[in-house]
């Protein structure tokens, strides 16, 4: 229906009005309602829908890191989505587990509180038979890890942790420290049940095979930085590059790149037969003169000007001006 009426409507609407057949009064009534929302004080947002929105971005980028460590680790193809990312209370996330599954909690050494990585039992099965030698398959039956594929898992999610402090570095630079590994969710209790959690749920394709990872960040582990978790600071540092330290290590690491260097002599043309006719100690004049300063060539562009010459028993070329790039 169009928002505007038509006079044909208003006329019909009077008319409704006149002969009593519309209440007016139950028109106001519902207006008002229609202006009341409904707010459950059990659970309070905590987080902005901005905010929301900035993590699941975050841990998009997030996700591409794990695709690729996965990949490097397994030797497979693998693929990691965000699924999701929404805020609820405690209780509703470890209600929502299976029994076994793979719970690490880990603290954040430069925020408050901790958080959890939840990975499915049949997924860390299946990555812990991959990685010794094993098949991409998810048993049919869950059960707990024993101490050795443990071990093993630990040292896969402390990985995990180092990526995810790569995807927040934009926002906080943050250590992430696994404290311990359970298969219960009804042992663990970082926060009160009741408290507000964002939960980032990943799905992880390896193959023809498929789990989940969710990560359980609280409020209180997010509280110090709230107030960067906007879509335009996240975005404004990424495009700035960074910190300074971060943009420190990228010069560093530029400045020990090695590139090639080429001092062209001249160019000529011959025909083939007089390509096919040379011999040894016969003379190819070029078009450049003797004091006429030789280009040097980084890639395909002309940087330098140089002199050749000797240096000890070595050919070298004294670079004596930069070349003036076009335009």
């Amino acid at each position: 229906m169009s928002e505007v009426l038509s006079q044909d409507e208003v006329d019909a609407l009077l008319s409704a009005l006149s002969s009593g057949e519309v209440d007016r009064e139950e028109i106001i009534k519902e207006e008002q309602l229609a202006r009341i929302k409904r707010y459950d004080f059990r659970r309070p947002d905590k987080f902005s829908k901005d905010q929301v929105r900035t993590l699941h971005m975050i841990h998009e980028n997030y996700a591409r890191f794990l695709s690729t460590t996965l990949a490097t680790y397994l030797r497979a193809v693998v693929d990691v989505e965000v699924v999701s990312a929404q805020q609820i209370t405690y209780d509703e996330f470890t209600r929502s587990l299976p029994v076994p599954t793979v719970l690490t909690i880990f603290d954040a050494e430069e925020l408050r509180g901790s958080g959890i990585l939840e990975m499915n039992s049949g997924l860390a099965m299946m990555i812990v038979e991959r990685l010794l030698g094993g098949q991409i398959s998810i048993p049919d039956k869950a059960r707990e890890l024993t101490d050795i594929e443990t071990s093993i898992i630990r040292r896969m999610v402390d990985r995990f942790l180092q990526d995810l402090s790569e995807a927040w570095e934009n926002i906080a630079t943050v250590t992430y420290k696994i404290d311990r590994i359970e298969s219960n969710p009804g042992f663990v209790q970082i926060v009160a049940p009741n408290q507000m959690i964002v939960l980032i749920t990943m799905s992880v394709r390896i193959g023809s095979e498929e789990g989940f990872i969710n990560l359980c960040l609280p409020d209180t582990l997010l509280e110090p930085v709230l107030p960067k978790l906007t879509a335009h600071y996240w975005l404004g540092s990424v495009v700035d590059g960074g910190t300074p330290e971060k943009k420190k290590a990228i010069a560093d690491q530029l400045a020990q790149t090695i590139v090639e260097l080429v001092a062209k002599v001249g160019t000529t043309q011959l025909t083939v037969k007089d390509l096919l006719d040379l011999q040894v100690g016969d003379v190819i004049v070029l078009p450049t003169k003797y004091a006429e300063p030789l280009p040097v060539y980084v890639g395909s562009k002309p940087k330098f000007l140089g002199k050749p010459g000797t240096k000890g028993s070595r050919m070298a070329l004294q670079i004596t001006k930069v070349a003036k790039e076009d335009r």
